[in-house]
């Protein structure tokens, strides 16, 4: 018998603050967490803004000694997944370790200490790289920190596949409570890589923008002078429980889990097609799985990362998939805020979208002044709105033409 898939929990660390509340109030007032960069001199890169986290402090969360062990990746991950666990309530234990699993994703893993590494090899020589290099670096290590913090002993399992990695995290977390792998599941993403050899690394590619002169309206997802993405960096994680198992101790659901869909374009490496048909496959069947009609979704946290190509792209797509209901859709993309987490992104947005689900809150898309051309649906701009939300879809698109779309309800009283 398939169960049933709530979030009890969650937790963030973003440019718009530590912690859910910061982050709410931010997102719903159409805060920019963006600005010149200022962890390194960026004074022969052609890009010099980003959306980095602010105010957070390494050694309060993890003392000086384990700080210097673990890249900021990973500190991002374990915060926010401690964040998720005391918000949900529930408490792992010797009993119940076993049925509680850590699904995380990220993108690039511990790229500033690859790159920071790399200069003490060329400088000093191979004697004074650190011992902990490599476990500093590898994806899976935010997983396998987290499941030692907090005492996790079922799956412990870290997807990588670009930006679409915490989607896909999310969604096999679904998977494995629905059919009765685990009772809960700490699930999203981190990432960390603002720094010289990931702002070069995009910057050389094309796909950052370059509009800094006013850094907090350089993302601009749909609109007609979107130039490309703005590099972010943060974690996002939840506490996905099984329904009964929520309901028996009386947990707060802030949303259910009710659809998974992942696709491939196989296409591009970096571009979508132009008729979007790998997001098309992905969205369908993701409403397929929820067992919703299309028309019962109103709102989509889009992927909408404010390059030209792929906002079109996705817009195109969400026509496909609802037809004439897409003009009925509340759809934004809170990367005009907090910039593109890469592998992150997704843990995030599912935090966020589980957050519109149940404040009933469209949260808007802000810098949003003229549609671009192809891009003419609602994309609640600039002010956040107020309406009713049964169903959501959270879109994740990464480079390799990786698909990954997980639909949400609300749980109403009783049901």
């Amino acid at each position: 018998m398939e169960k049933r898939v709530v979030i009890t929990g969650v937790g963030l660390v973003t440019p718009l603050g530590i912690g859910v509340e910061n982050n709410w109030k931010n997102l719903c007032a159409g805060v920019s967490g963006v600005d010149y960069i200022t962890r390194f001199d960026t004074s022969e890169y052609s890009v010099k803004i980003g959306a980095e986290v602010k105010g957070f402090d390494s050694e309060h969360f993890f003392g000086k000694k384990q700080n210097k062990r673990l890249d900021l990746f990973v500190q991002y991950g374990i915060v926010a997944a401690r964040m998720a666990m005391k918000d949900s309530g529930f408490q792992v234990t010797e009993k119940n370790c076993d049925r509680v699993g850590v699904i995380t994703g990220t993108g690039l893993g511990g790229l500033p200490t690859i790159e920071k590494m790399n200069g003490v090899l060329l400088a000093k020589g191979p004697k004074r790289v650190s011992p902990f290099f490599i476990p500093m670096v590898i994806p899976n290590m935010a997983s396998g920190h987290i499941s030692m913090d907090l005492g996790c002993k079922g799956p412990n399992v870290s997807y990588a596949t670009a930006c679409a990695a915490s989607t896909h995290a999310v969604g096999e977390a679904y998977r494995h409570i629905k059919y009765g792998m685990c009772d809960t599941i700490v699930s999203g993403g981190a990432e960390a890589v603002v720094c010289g050899l990931g702002i070069t690394g995009f910057a050389s590619m094309k796909a950052l923008s370059t509009t800094w002169d006013t850094p907090q309206t350089a993302s601009r997802p749909f609109d007609e002078k979107r130039d490309g993405f703005v590099m972010s960096e943060g974690a996002g994680m939840l506490i996905l429980e099984e329904y009964e198992h929520a309901k028996a101790r009386g947990a707060k659901i802030y949303a259910e889990v009710c659809g998974f869909g992942l696709s491939s374009d196989a296409y591009h490496i970096a571009a979508p097609p132009e008729d979007g048909e790998g997001a098309v496959l992905a969205m369908q069947m993701a409403i397929k799985d929820s067992g919703l009609a299309p028309n019962e979704f109103d709102f989509i946290n889009a992927h909408g990362t404010s390059t030209p190509l792929g906002d079109r792209a996705e817009t195109t797509a969400i026509k496909t998939v609802f037809g004439d209901h897409a003009k009925n859709l509340a759809i934004t993309s809170s990367k005009s805020m907090v910039g593109h987490m890469l592998g992150a992104t997704g843990g995030v947005e599912a935090v966020f979208t589980a957050l519109s689900i149940d404040e009933q809150i469209a949260t808007p898309t802000i810098n949003h002044d003229k549609p671009g051309d192809g891009c003419d649906l609602d994309y609640v701009p600039n002010v956040s709105r107020k309406m009713d939300i049964r169903a959501a879809l959270s879109n994740s698109f990464g480079f390799g033409g990786t698909n990954a779309v997980i639909a949400m309800k609300r749980v109403c009283s009783g049901s």
